[in-house]
């Protein structure tokens, strides 16, 4: 099976990086991660916008589904793509509705799953406290009881306030340069530590449940 994984940014294509061959597992699986640039949003009339500003995963969704299904309809059951973004302030329902509504749309449809983390892909890395605390030893313990998995909660600022020295204010104040790099160096760090069978987010379950279902 080969897997062609649709990203938002560069620490989600890092966790993925190191998240996916612990679940696949196989050597007769193979993947391919892309990112891009941001989440941005659904083109009007589904109609990808080729400016510059506008290269982020979901304005151009409807031409790379398209691009894949043309590319796989002669062998499409062995191939699969997976989009995984943050669900951030949307609501889930509506919001994969409007997803499954892309491929829908296509003239020559790949076979593709769509996994939100849930509200972001920090909520991967706070689903498994040990690997935390061991990447970042000080890690405030305290602050972290306070979350429940997958809540709507600003979960990257929570992750900064437990593991980052000044916590998100200081943070945000080095502007999204910093921010994003940031983000990155949480992803090498903790997600090669992480056991990827106790991990309490449902939504990175559901992605490893996704993944597995084709193998």
């Amino acid at each position: 099976m080969h897997f062609e994984f649709l990203v938002e940014d560069y620490s989600g294509y890092k966790m993925l990086g190191n998240l996916i061959p612990m679940i696949l597992r196989s050597d007769y699986d193979s993947f391919k991660i892309h990112q891009y640039r941001g989440c941005g949003s659904l083109p009007k009339g589904l109609k990808p916008n080729q400016a510059p500003e506008k290269r982020a995963l979901l304005n151009q969704l409807p031409r790379l589904l398209e691009g894949y299904g043309k590319q796989y309809q002669n062998f499409n059951s062995d191939n699969v793509v997976i989009v995984v973004c943050d669900l951030d302030q949307r609501d889930k329902s509506s919001f994969l509705s409007e997803l499954n509504s892309v491929a829908d749309s296509c003239v020559h449809s790949p076979q593709v799953r769509f996994c939100l983390a849930v509200e972001e892909g920090e909520a991967w890395l706070l689903g498994d406290w040990n690997a935390v605390k061991r990447a970042y030893p000080k890690a405030k313990e305290k602050i972290f009881n306070r979350y429940q998995n997958d809540s709507i909660c600003g979960t990257w600022e929570l992750l900064a306030d437990i593991i980052y020295s000044g916590g998100a204010a200081k943070l945000k104040k080095q502007g999204p340069m910093i921010i994003g790099r940031t983000k990155y160096e949480w992803a090498e760090k903790i997600t090669p530590l992480m056991d990827i069978s106790n991990n309490k987010s449902p939504s990175f379950n559901y992605f490893k449940s996704t993944l597995e279902s084709f193998m």
